[in-house]
């Protein structure tokens, strides 16, 4: 189960690099697929360059505490984090996007990621080997 909880964790963490640059670098061609009906345009287009950060930064967290081997609080820190898809799902059903597009791609990510978050933390620290002292 552990190796499975690794591999979700890390695949978890790059998902949101890869899509979080598409719309840092090429907004206009990954909106379409976040669920919005009318994108901005304009000025306002610099809401792609929010969303592709936020998305890289909290990748970039969750990534970092498990590269310390920091499982528990990877584990809080993905559990938090989902609060984001949370809200990106809320965002696209209030604008008028498609329940399918807010429940299947937002909802669904924030279900596997609070799962993770669960895994990680449900897991029990391996016990200290104690050494012998010889005297």
């Amino acid at each position: 189960m552990r190796r499975f909880t690794n591999v979700l964790t890390v695949l978890l963490g790059v998902f949101p690099l890869t899509f979080g640059s598409q719309f840092l670098f090429a907004g206009h061609t990954a909106a379409p697929s976040f669920g919005i009906p009318e994108w901005p345009t304009g000025i306002a287009a610099g809401y792609f360059a929010v969303k592709g950060i936020r998305d890289i930064v909290l990748a970039l967290n969750i990534l970092a505490l498990f590269a310390l081997r920091q499982r528990r609080s990877t584990g809080i820190m993905m559990a938090i984090t989902a609060l984001a898809p949370i809200v990106d799902m809320i965002t696209v059903l209030s604008h008028g996007g498609p329940a399918a597009t807010a429940l299947g791609v937002h909802g669904l990510t924030a279900a596997v990621m609070l799962f993770d978050a669960f895994l990680l933390l449900r897991e029990r620290q391996p016990a200290e080997v104690l050494e012998p002292v010889h005297s």
